[in-house]
């Protein structure tokens, strides 16, 4: 039995004793993401990838890599068929995930993100004019 490397890099530490990297379906896709202060910012809903083309043989010198996170509202092709304009995809770089866990934890405050601008928009429009609703419950 071999014994496990200690990692080198915070994201490291997801590859096997094998050196096999995360499976994006059950590591990443439908997670919840949270930023540097554990607020909620949304769940993965795709991921981009760069170094693969459709239809192109896969280079193994070098391997396809993440490049970023997408969000949106992904639940409404899914549930009526479709897919969603690339345009309303919202992305967050991968170069700003933190560590992989149950959840996506990423280095960055949610207010800051572009990602986040429906939220903030409907807490502020519209649950905000809600009696009770500029504050948490008692």
């Amino acid at each position: 039995m071999r014994r496990a490397r200690t990692p080198q890099h915070p994201l490291d530490w997801y590859r096997d004793p094998d050196g096999r990297a995360v499976d994006a379906r059950l590591h990443l896709l439908d997670r919840q993401m949270l930023d540097r202060d554990d607020v909620p910012i949304s769940t993965v809903d795709d991921i981009e990838i760069v170094g693969v083309e459709l239809g192109e043989a896969i280079d193994h010198d070098a391997a396809p890599t993440v490049a970023a996170i997408l969000i949106g509202a992904a639940v409404l092709p899914r549930v009526f068929g479709g897919s969603m304009p690339r345009s309303r995809w919202d992305r967050i770089e991968w170069s700003r995930v933190h560590r992989l866990d149950t959840v996506v934890r990423i280095d960055a405050e949610a207010e800051h993100l572009d990602a986040t601008w429906l939220e903030r928009w409907i807490r502020d429009r519209i649950i905000a004019r809600i009696p009770g609703g500029r504050h948490a419950p008692e």
